[in-house]
């Protein structure tokens, strides 16, 4: 089983070359990093696990797609991934050049980990009402994978055109978020697999998954456990599941927190 790595990269966090390095030279397979393009102070949606305050690395996250560029750029064979990407937020032409850039530059080493995203004024910011947010999304990705996979790409809401680097190999789609039979319909259309945002439920939602894979009539679909807190027996769990990636979150704080926690999961490998 490949184990990976999720950090909050911020500009208050462990450097992301220093993370990157640290994280392949102890084995890990992995690195993703998460995105909010902004926190609108008004607060009007709550934290997303409950808390109190939103924790203030929400309001300093880095770009992933550029924090990652500087990752890879700094390793040889660490998997570089989203997790996750507000896909819905984003222009899909000069996404899709980018992941695609990224792919290129790295060797093919990239994964896009996306979801729908939690925070309704945020989503608002950027023009999409939040009950469109599902529909934006599958509408966004559909065309960035056709300007990954064809010479002239074409879509609605763009013209047939070219659109170069094409990425080495399609990069792998992951959606993150809730079991449920609207997730894993957008799973089973156009993705390659589901990121359970924390590890829960795997077991229980693995039937209708499968159920929604096989009415597709594609394979069924990956499963990487999210931003677990790892242990062994959660890693033998797993394993007795079949999935075959478990990403483990690590802290959004200094090197030396960082680094300890990094230690520590690297004696499950």
């Amino acid at each position: 089983m490949r184990i990976g790595v999720t950090m909050f990269t911020t500009d208050l966090a462990m450097p992301v070359p220093a993370l990157a390095r640290a994280a392949e030279e102890r084995g890990f397979a992995s690195l993703y990093v998460p995105e909010h393009t902004h926190i609108p102070i008004s607060r009007r949606t709550p934290p997303p696990a409950g808390q109190a305050e939103l924790p203030e690395e929400y309001k300093r996250t880095l770009d992933p797609l550029v924090a990652l560029s500087f990752a890879a750029a700094v390793t040889e064979r660490l998997l570089v991934g989203t997790g996750i990407l507000l896909v819905a937020q984003r222009d899909p032409i000069v996404t899709a050049k980018a992941i695609a850039t990224l792919d290129r530059l790295s060797g093919g080493r990239a994964v896009i980990g996306i979801g729908f995203g939690w925070n309704v004024e945020e989503i608002e910011n950027h023009g999409v009402p939040y009950g469109s947010r599902r529909a934006v999304t599958r509408d966004h990705m559909l065309a960035m994978r056709a300007l990954w996979r064809d010479e002239v790409a074409s879509f609605d809401g763009f013209e047939a055109s070219w659109s170069w680097p094409k990425p080495i190999s399609a990069p792998p789609v992951y959606v993150g978020g809730a079991a449920g039979p609207k997730l894993f319909a957008h799973v089973a259309e156009y993705a390659d697999g589901w990121m359970p945002i924390g590890g829960k439920g795997i077991k229980a939602a693995l039937p209708a998954l499968r159920e929604a894979c096989e009415k597709a009539g594609r394979p069924m679909a990956k499963v990487i456990p999210f931003g677990t807190l790892l242990t062994r027996e959660k890693l033998d769990y797993y394993a007795r599941l079949g999935v075959e990636e478990v990403v483990a979150a690590l802290p959004s704080a200094s090197s030396g927190e960082v680094l300890a926690k990094l230690d520590e999961y690297a004696r499950l490998i």
